[in-house]
């Protein structure tokens, strides 16, 4: 079954722009099934015998928002605003504290501001265009838009991922090898660190652009989803994907597998240092500097390989459940990570405690 979306209050049996693409052969139209619904709804279409509408490069498509929960869209929106404002409230309050207090100048402050821009650049790729939906039920976007905002959801994802490993050397060297930390992470290496995590993400994630922008949509232009993501948009093509699919499973494992590989490997190391440390209260304070970024790290990595496993293997799951998935994924690592660095970090809480107090006298 196909799906058009009727712009009209009644039903009009005339079809959609995109089926009057015709090719040069006979195309036998569509039947229309004797229902409609109010604006932004769909109808369904019962599939002719021969059908060759082109969809190659349509130049708009429909998000559907959650499919399946769309009553439910306004009261989602609810947790989906608030979840959003303390993603950039609480980053953009890590940043300025950061930048205020020199005292924080430090590698590890360095990565967590780079770790809280990309934060708001990831759900603000995202959130206004879905709370537009939900609020305005404005579900188009435009082809060009669509493809820009896949590709810097999963950009940002992996800068994200990268971050995570740079934060990790961060710590190993601090506690594996103290006295070389100043000498090893200058500002100049951060300042590179910071660059090459940016080029990977940003030269990992193009041919995904490339690809898709190649990809003949032949099917429909619905997407059923509250934003363009990757494997719904192949799910749309008609073509031959599967470079688009080997692609994925390439940085699938280039990247996550070798990012926690990376991560796992520091935090052995890490923890055998912890170990030899010769008082209980010396290993406690010790571990206790790395705790924040493992919180954080299990925040980014669960829900990121649940929704991604879910979506490759779990046929049986519901389809709103795979997209409440994928949206927790990019809201919830955003809004977590302010507040687990805020709480777990004295450095931090003292310094936020101290800028308050001293405007309060």
């Amino acid at each position: 079954m196909r799906f058009v979306v009727d712009r009209n209050l009644y039903c009009d049996h005339h079809l959609t722009p995109w089926e009057h693409r015709e090719s040069p052969v006979n195309v036998q139209y569509v039947q229309e099934t004797p229902f409609c619904l109010r604006v932004g709804h769909l109808l369904p279409y019962s599939m002719s015998v021969s059908n060759t509408t082109d969809f190659t490069n349509p130049s708009t498509f429909i998000l559907l928002g959650i499919s399946g929960l769309e009553v439910a869209h306004v009261w989602i929106s609810i947790p989906f605003c608030v979840t959003y404002a303390i993603a950039i409230l609480g980053n953009f309050t890590i940043l300025f504290t950061v930048k205020r207090e020199t005292s924080l100048h430090r590698p590890l402050y360095y990565f967590l501001c780079m770790l809280a821009i990309t934060d708001v650049a990831l759900c603000t790729c995202t959130i206004p265009k879905m709370l537009s939906i939900f609020w305005l039920n404005s579900r188009e976007i435009d082809f060009r838009a669509c493809l820009t905002q896949m590709y810097f959801v999963h950009c940002f994802t992996v800068m994200e991922s990268g971050i995570f490993v740079a934060m990790a050397f961060d710590r190993y060297v601090a506690i594996c090898d103290p006295l070389r930390h100043s000498t090893t992470l200058t500002n100049s290496v951060v300042a590179k660190v910071g660059l090459a995590v940016v080029l990977r993400g940003g030269m990992l994630v193009l041919p995904y652009l490339f690809l898709a922008r190649q990809w003949p949509y032949c099917r429909t232009n619905i997407i059923p989803h509250s934003y363009c993501e990757h494997m719904v948009m192949v799910k749309l093509a008609c073509g031959d994907i599967r470079i688009s699919s080997y692609y994925g499973l390439f940085l699938l494992f280039f990247v996550t597998g070798v990012d926690v590989f990376f991560i796992t490997m520091s935090y052995i190391q890490i923890l055998r240092a912890i170990f030899s440390l010769p008082t209980k209260d010396t290993r406690i304070k010790t571990f206790g500097t790395c705790t924040s970024h493992l919180c954080a790290i299990l925040a980014f990595y669960i829900p990121g390989l649940f929704s991604l496993f879910t979506h490759r293997f779990g046929q049986n799951v519901p389809l709103h459940f795979h997209i409440l998935m994928a949206n927790v994924y990019l809201l919830v690592p955003p809004m977590l990570n302010p507040i687990i660095y805020g709480v777990r970090t004295k450095q931090i809480q003292d310094r936020l405690l101290h800028l308050f107090t001293h405007k309060g006298t």
